[in-house]
């Protein structure tokens, strides 16, 4: 992923936002460095990782049998959990379609389940009318029939976001700041770098991460040297990790993240000439 630059203004100068570089990423976890940024910022897209990006969730199942063990509320909240892969370019949030909230096939994906037992039912029994939303994880069990019992509903998803209910979180967002090392004992110094296997490396005065992705990993070993190195921990650089429930993928998460944030922006700022 490639970063942008922008200026930005901070009290009587201004600093350039510096570019994001990917360390490591596949469809559900990345790793990325931020450079010449600041905690307030991380903290807000992790908050709208977390609040403000909507997903696909199932909201509502109406149940025309259930002889297995569990409750209907049960197997409900069992399928709310179910992570489905999301459209965001085929579906609206409800608020903002244009059927006003009634529920149509911009907003609204319908699903059904019929099965008789024994048997274990997965969420890949579940039959999404659209391809493209189906279970992430289709191996999800979600319950357990005996012979003679049948489970069978009809259920119907929608876009909802973190903010509304747990179920429509979509990943996760966490840092840590980069650090800096000051070389105390360069033996010791030397030591830690041999059993670091290469996340460290020193040429005698300095010590430094040769994989920023390890940074947890490379501190655990500072820490057990307490008169070898001494730690400094960045304000302005930070190692960011992204993990996504499988609904969206690190990507389109972190894009939508950012598309949202400046949406938000924007409203403030027409609310602010408002008032003018």
């Amino acid at each position: 992923m490639t970063g942008q630059s922008k200026k930005v203004e901070r009290g009587e100068g201004e600093y350039k936002m510096a570019e994001v570089k990917s360390l490591k990423q596949d469809k559900l976890r990345g790793i990325f460095l931020f450079e010449n940024t600041d905690h307030t910022y991380l903290n807000t897209l992790r908050r709208i990782i977390t609040n403000r990006v909507p997903v696909m969730a199932i909201d509502e199942v109406k149940f025309m049998e259930n002889g297995s063990a569990m409750y209907d509320e049960q197997i409900a909240l069992r399928l709310g959990l179910v992570s489905l892969t999301t459209d965001l370019e085929s579906y609206f949030v409800r608020d903002k379609c244009k059927c006003k909230g009634e529920g149509c096939a911009r907003c609204t994906l319908d699903l059904t389940l019929n099965k008789a037992g024994p048997c274990t039912v997965y969420a890949s029994d579940l039959k999404s009318k659209d391809p493209a939303v189906k279970p992430m994880f289709p191996n999800t069990p979600i319950t357990k029939l005996l012979e003679g019992q049948t489970l069978k509903f009809e259920a119907k998803a929608i876009l909802g976001t973190g903010k509304v209910h747990a179920k429509f979180v979509p990943g996760l967002m966490f840092y840590t700041s980069v650090p800096k090392f000051k070389v105390k004992d360069a033996k010791e110094a030397k030591k830690l770098v041999e059993e670091s296997n290469k996340v460290l490396e020193s040429d005698g005065k300095k010590l430094a991460l040769s994989d920023y992705s390890k940074t947890d990993f490379a501190l655990s070993l500072v820490e057990d040297h307490p008169d070898a190195v001494e730690v400094e921990m960045s304000s302005t650089d930070y190692v960011v990790t992204i993990e996504s429930w499988g609904q969206l993928s690190v990507k389109e998460l972190m894009s939508r993240a950012i598309e949202v944030l400046d949406e938000e922006l924007d409203e403030l700022e027409a609310e602010i000439k408002d008032l003018k």
